[in-house]
């Protein structure tokens, strides 16, 4: 869009999406940048979705630059400390707030939680200041997670059937497709590894940075997860902030349950 074309736009029914994904090693098959292919393809549904409940959207560039200390010991990826990423959130709250946008609402893909903790404290920092609602579905957390299949739910989910399903979706000719049906299973549960306090991909069980079933991944599955993030996305925006003209538009966005 040129800038003219933004000022068309009616800010006060306007979500603003921002893909934020990661630059990371995810396995020997899939891109370092997977994790911004998935976002992008998440807010993309979303943008597809949301004006059937009244809302104008603009997608902005997506944001690729985040903690990643899970997978720094692997050549390429680039992580910023987490009060980097939290502040350079705010600033685009901000920056968005003065335009009179009604809400950003964040396509996220990755799950680092490092990376996790700083838009979360982006979003409370938002709040605080009264700038516009962040909304931020975490994929890992309750009502959403159980949506996202089964190898999701394992915790066995870095460059496995999962995401390997969303690249061959989005982007086909980047999967290394003759190493990823070679690739045996890694059952290891990141999930219970976070727990237990360990803060690398090794350390996980992860030697080569990917868990879960990459060899099962398909881009039909990729397309329904695909339909599904978008709905995550669109449904937690008319959670937090109804539709055009209604009372929840007013209220203040909820807050997420802790689990």
């Amino acid at each position: 869009m040129t800038w003219e074309e933004v000022r068309e736009l009616n800010p006060g029914e306007t979500v603003a999406v921002l893909p934020l994904g990661a630059v990371e090693a995810h396995g020997p098959h899939l891109p370092i940048g997977t994790d911004t292919i998935i976002a992008s393809g998440m807010a993309e549904r979303a943008a597809e979705l949301l004006p059937r409940s009244g809302w104008s959207v603009i997608v902005l560039p997506p944001l690729e630059f985040t903690p990643a200390g899970f997978a720094a010991a692997f050549p390429g990826t680039l992580g910023v400390r987490p009060e980097t990423l939290e502040a350079l959130l705010v600033d685009v709250a901000d920056g968005l707030t003065r335009q009179g946008i009604r809400a950003l609402a964040i396509a996220n893909a990755h799950l680092d939680p490092v990376h996790l903790g700083a838009v979360h404290g982006a979003r409370n920092a938002a709040r605080e200041r009264e700038l516009l609602p962040v909304v931020f579905p975490d994929l890992t957390r309750k009502p959403w997670a159980p949506r996202l299949g089964e190898e999701f739910r394992t915790g066995a989910c870095h460059a496995g059937r999962f995401e390997g399903s969303l690249v061959l979706a989005l982007a086909p000719g980047l999967v290394r497709d003759e190493i990823r049906r070679e690739l045996p299973p890694n059952p290891a549960s990141l999930s219970d590894a976070i727990r237990a306090g360990v803060t690398t991909f090794a350390g996980a069980g992860g030697p080569r940075a990917y868990f879960g079933w990459p060899a099962e991944a398909t881009s039909d599955e990729g397309e329904l997860m695909l339909d599904i993030l978008g709905e995550i996305l669109t449904e937690a925006v008319r959670d937090a902030i109804g539709v055009p003209g209604s009372a929840a538009e007013t209220s203040a966005p909820p807050r997420e349950s802790p689990e």
